[in-house]
């Protein structure tokens, strides 16, 4: 559909049984049509776990990019392109990893790396060993920055530090505005009975610390989108700070101000944001699985919610005589037609249909003269329902009790 070239990897050719010539045979179905049948799509036969023709699959990777797409850049111009990760290390303090797509990154040029700026310090290849220039496609550590970049943030190359600190305060304040407009809950008039009704929304602030910044963001993404169904209008969670490192006192001081879970992930508390944190009871939660993180905060949510109830039905009587008892009232003698009635459960009284009271209680229950904890259906017994009187012979007595429902 987005009229890509592609490249068809054949695996599992060392199955006993494999065919495939049949599956180039199924896939024309599809308009792929390999080069021997006279088409334009590469088919590479590859085991995976004999490692066969693997280096024949990369080869024809690149065949195919090289003929069908024009992978040129300008190798003369600003450096641009994108942060692939970024870490903040406690000797070289903030270290970017950044992928240059056009122009060349020499050191000392001034950067701007999505709410990060600085000049280029030093710049290490894949193996450690320092470069000065950086060209389209290379990957390159790049130290110097004043903060720590967003995974996937772009970078570019300006004059000056000083239009780099401008472009960096601006994005900043945009992100800063992106997430403030984010968390405010905002009701139009058409919600409002909606919300009046569902009462107060409970909010689960977080602070999310991390050793990298992939990390961080996969981690807010994930948590951002726990599914609450039908309950996401009673409780929302809200990402109140992140960043990458071990977690600080700032961090913990911003907790106990906003009511917050600090969150670390793969990173530990400094020695003084421990002590504040147990001192003030702040919840700081360690994770090293991103999955356990999610599972704790999903249930963490649910627990939030308001409980459920359900309407179970215990049973009904049918009441074929009305006895007055004096200092007492109208009891209602009745055949139980259908489950149990209990003394002390919640009832109603239904006439031809209609629900006469609702919000009654089985006050009293007898068996003949005896006092009765239950009776099960096809027996007789005396139902007394308070200080309710108006009991009419074919009048229905259902009773019931609220369970709790799981939330799902």
């Amino acid at each position: 559909a987005a009229d890509v070239p592609i490249v068809v990897a054949v695996n599992k050719i060392d199955k006993e049984g494999a065919n495939p010539a049949k599956v180039r045979q199924q896939l024309t179905e599809y308009g792929l049509v390999a080069e021997e049948y006279g088409g334009d799509t590469l088919f590479v036969d590859v085991s995976a776990r004999n490692n066969l023709n693997i280096d024949g699959l990369l080869e024809g990777v690149l065949l195919t990019a090289d003929a069908a797409l024009d992978q040129r850049a300008n190798p003369d111009q600003d450096a641009q392109g994108v942060v692939i990760e970024a870490r903040l290390d406690r000797g070289r303090g903030p270290v970017a990893t950044l992928l240059v797509q056009r122009g060349t990154l020499h050191v000392g040029d001034s950067v701007v790396a999505g709410d990060a700026f600085g000049r280029v310090r030093a710049m290490l290849d894949e193996h450690g060993e320092t470069v000065e220039v950086a060209t389209p496609s290379r990957p390159v550590q790049v130290l110097g920055l004043t903060s720590v970049p967003g995974a996937g943030d772009s970078f570019l190359v300006v004059e000056e530090d000083r239009i780099a600190r401008q472009i960096a305060d601006r994005r900043q304040a945009r992100e800063r505005n992106a997430q403030l407009a984010a968390g405010r809950r905002r009701i139009s008039l058409d919600d409002l009975d909606k919300a009046l009704a569902a009462g107060e929304v409970q909010q689960l602030n977080l602070i999310i610390k991390g050793d990298v910044s992939g990390s961080v963001e996969a981690l807010e993404d994930a948590l951002v989108n726990i599914d609450l169904g039908d309950a996401k209008e009673e409780v929302s969670l809200r990402v109140i700070g992140r960043g990458v490192g071990a977690i600080t006192e700032n961090d913990i001081n911003l907790a106990i101000a906003s009511d917050a879970v600090v969150i670390g992930f793969n990173v530990r508390p400094e020695g003084k944001a421990r002590e504040a944190a147990e001192r003030e009871g702040v919840d700081v939660r360690y994770y090293t699985v991103i999955y356990q993180a999610i599972d704790e905060i999903e249930a963490a949510l649910k627990g939030m919610l308001k409980p459920e109830y359900e309407e179970v039905q215990l049973g009904t009587a049918e009441v074929r005589e009305v006895f007055r008892v004096p200092r007492v009232g109208n009891i209602a003698g009745s055949l139980v037609r259908t489950g149990t009635i209990r003394r002390n459960t919640k009832a109603r009284l239904v006439r031809d249909g209609i629900v006469v009271a609702d919000n009654l209680t089985v006050d009293s229950l007898k068996r003949f003269k005896d006092d009765a904890t239950e009776v099960r259906d096809g027996y007789e017994c005396g139902i007394g329902l308070g200080s309710f009187n108006d009991i009419k012979i074919g009048d229905t007595i259902e009773t019931f009790e609220l369970r709790e429902k799981p939330r799902v």
